[in-house]
């Protein structure tokens, strides 16, 4: 196969050229990438390109015959173009989009990444949009499949990287919406409890270190995990809360865990209890609910303020119960 010349993309500028190697090319290993440079077959714009060299938005890059033939199988294993439908879709999940990020409202039932069994995902469409951006759009955080609700999508590695940076020193507030069976007491209150993963006859799951299940054996290290609630509204019969929750950790499954850990499992949740003695008239679907996320914008400096809709079976929860979401728009 001969070579091949690959433009940089606007939302690609600005990186190290042994850096967009490696993330185009990540099956092969770094060394052998910065051979090919120290070499010279590779070049920017006709020149010899240095491991250091950044990329501006027009530049051509020239790639050897062999990374030619993996650049050619990266585009035939690249997801089919969105159809006119699924581009419908995913643009009334839109909450707020610039040149940098999207912020979507990721619906109940759609997973965030993919496996052997999921083929609708978020991700595939990311992929899919490639081509039209430029560049690959990138995750920044993860929701479960039955939650929704906000998720920030970076349109570039540069600033997926910024904001992976934000999240885990905690400049990143995140608020979530839930509903459980009965009303916490205290009403406010810090749920510090550290996280497992375990491996049940059900299956893997988390649970508090301490309190395992039964039959339950733990995989790895126990994780700190910490979890401030407040009841907004309560309703007496039937016995349950609308709560807020604002993690503090980012944990697989903390707040469900760390709900039912205190005895408020959440409604509809399948795992850890939320199914049990569910009110007639609530769908068997999660109630919880990535409400709001505000973080200072990677580029631009300025505070982001996003706030999600609530899904319709959490809706509908709320009418049943007698909660009013439009009193408490910021809780």
């Amino acid at each position: 196969m001969p070579a091949k010349t690959v433009r940089i993309a606007e939302l690609e500028a600005g990186q190290r050229i042994d850096r967009w190697l490696k993330a185009r090319f990540p099956s092969l290993p770094f060394s052998r990438l910065q051979k090919l440079l120290r070499k010279g077959e590779i070049r920017v714009d006709g020149r010899r390109a240095k491991p250091d060299t950044r990329l501006e938005a027009g530049a051509e890059v020239r790639l050897p015959p062999m990374l030619a033939a993996l650049e050619e199988a990266r585009a035939e294993n690249r997801p089919a173009p969105l159809s006119a439908r699924e581009r419908e879709f995913f643009k009334r999940l839109k909450l707020h989009e610039d040149d940098w990020l999207i912020i979507i409202n990721k619906p109940s039932g759609i997973a965030v990444q993919g496996g052997s069994k999921t083929t609708l995902h978020i991700d595939r469409w990311l992929m899919a949009l490639e081509d039209e951006l430029g560049a690959r759009p990138r995750l920044v955080h993860r929701l479960d499949r039955d939650t929704s609700g906000v998720l920030v999508i970076a349109k570039s590695r540069r600033v997926a990287a910024e904001l992976g940076r934000a999240f885990s020193t905690r400049s990143v507030r995140k608020i979530y919406w839930a509903v459980v069976h009965g009303a916490p007491e205290p009403k406010q209150g810090l749920i510090e409890a550290p996280l497992v993963k375990v491996r049940t006859p059900e299956g893997e799951k988390m649970a508090v270190a301490g309190a395992l299940p039964p039959d339950a054996k733990p995989i790895g290290e126990a994780l700190p995990a910490k979890t401030r609630y407040a009841v907004i509204q309560h309703s007496e019969q039937p016995a349950a809360a609308w709560v807020s929750l604002k993690p503090t950790t980012g944990r697989t499954h903390q707040l469900r865990v760390h709900m039912a850990h205190i005895g408020h499992p959440i409604f509809g949740d399948a795992r850890y209890g939320g199914l049990e003695g569910l009110p007639e008239g609530v769908e068997r679907k999660l109630h919880l609910h990535a409400r709001r996320i505000s973080f200072e914008h990677p580029v631009t400096g300025e505070r982001l303020d996003i706030t999600a809709p609530l899904p319709e079976h959490m809706r509908k929860t709320f009418r049943l119960l007698g909660f009013d979401a439009s009193r408490y728009e910021k809780a």
